[in-house]
């Protein structure tokens, strides 16, 4: 049986250097309607540094299993995920996800009274010895990117008719739940969706906005309804030098479900593939609720307020293998 062929989507693209501000505001406010997807463009990271990134990111996932697993994934979700570690789409995979990554969060001392919230803390890195100016390069890249986000993040605010500050506030976005993610998709794993075998399952991201740098590996795909029947799948190719960004689920809360999270997987043809992630979130304390543009009496509040640290814990514990099931790495290399 033939697969179905399935088409590649067109976004819109907005430049951050973009003069006026009303065309942006408009490009990116059709995006979120239509699809909660659209490409950034102009945003202020060379080239050249992104191709150290990736350069970077390959040597971590080019070292032995072992040498990884020194630095396992911990309860505030930093450090390495082997693959299988992460099933998004448990209704429909036969396994966890084909992919392994390497979180890399705010960096919080230890004896800092923050590092007690959940998602902050001292972050895990590769010995200097092995990966020599690793730490340096993830760190930078890290300021850069929420730079990028916090400058997204004025173009939304605007597009649901707030004040251009609104997520600069400390509640928001100046003391953010910020996280990069490394990815790496194995060469040997072909995707099947007919089969429930898949890069990264079906899922629509958790917080704000996520800001996602990829190869030249075509393998994202979006479902614009995800209550289609069939689902109507559509690849995202991949821009080089600019982000391919979406929304998450937070936003549409706040949104009222006027903006889009739209489900997203990984299907890939057996090629390898590298991307990082950068996925942006309010405060630990920041309540996610209903935005005053975004209700009326005939669209009242869909969801219950909730505060972003419960609301982040509980999708992360729904969708990781629980920690203890890698006392004896047992887990890793077994499929």
């Amino acid at each position: 049986m033939e697969k179905p062929e399935i088409s590649s989507t067109v976004l819109n693209c907005i430049s951050l250097s973009e003069p006026d501000i009303n065309k942006s505001v408009a490009l990116l406010k059709q995006a979120c309607l239509d699809s909660g997807f659209f490409y950034v463009v102009d945003h202020g990271i060379s080239q050249q540094f992104m191709d150290e990134v990736f350069s970077q990111s390959k040597k971590f996932f080019d070292l032995p299993i072992k040498e990884k697993m020194k630095i396992l994934r911990n309860e505030k979700n930093r450090g390495y995920t082997p693959i299988l570690d992460e099933i998004l789409d448990p209704d429909n995979q036969v396994h966890g996800d084909y992919k392994e990554g390497y979180y890399i969060g705010v960096e919080v001392p230890q004896d800092d009274p923050q590092a007690n919230k959940p998602f902050y803390g001292p972050n895990q890195w590769p010995s200097e010895d092995i990966l020599p100016g690793w730490q340096e390069v993830m760190k930078r890249y890290h300021k850069e990117a929420l730079r990028v986000a916090k400058d997204v993040a004025r173009i939304i605010a605007l597009a649901l008719d707030l004040p251009s500050d609104f997520f600069d506030s400390p509640e928001m976005l100046e003391e953010p739940i910020a996280t990069l993610r490394l990815l790496h998709y194995e060469a040997a794993r072909v995707s099947d969706p007919s089969k429930g075998v898949y890069g990264a399952g079906a899922h629509s991201d958790y917080g704000l906005i996520t800001l996602l740098a990829t190869d030249d590996v075509v393998g994202l795909q979006i479902c614009k309804d995800r209550n289609a029947a069939p689902q109507v799948w559509e690849y995202v190719a991949p821009l080089k030098g600019g982000f391919i960004v979406n929304l998450g689920d937070m936003l549409e809360r706040w949104s009222n479900c006027i903006f889009r999270s739209t489900l997203h997987r990984v299907v890939l043809d057996g090629k390898e593939r590298y991307s990082i992630a950068f996925f942006v979130e309010p405060s630990h304390e920041c309540i996610v609720e209903c935005l005053p543009t975004c209700t009326s009496e005939s669209n009242p509040p869909k969801f219950p307020p909730v505060t972003c640290a419960a609301y982040l814990s509980q999708r992360y514990m729904d969708t990781h293998t629980d920690l203890s099931s890698y006392k004896n790495h047992t887990k890793v290399g077994s499929d």
